[in-house]
């Protein structure tokens, strides 16, 4: 059985990519950084399993299409 996707909130993301808040947020809107998903009123936070593929190649890292999440 496959474990799941855990959430990771903005402090851990921070200290494992090494960046800084405005520099995580700049690159969102850039389109070259997993966005975050929003799990409460007030809290977002980002899956794990993105981040690590961000990690594993910022330079060359895109967003999974639609249809590449569904299978």
């Amino acid at each position: 059985m496959r474990e799941p996707d855990r959430i990771i909130r903005l402090k851990t993301v921070l200290s494992r990519t090494g960046l800084s808040r405005s520099t995580i947020y700049r690159k969102i809107a850039e389109g070259t950084f997993p966005a975050q998903l929003k799990i409460s009123t007030n809290g977002t936070g980002w899956h794990e399993s993105d981040l690590n593929r961000w990690i594993a190649d910022p330079v060359s890292w895109r967003p999974k299409r639609q249809c590449d999440e569904v299978r």
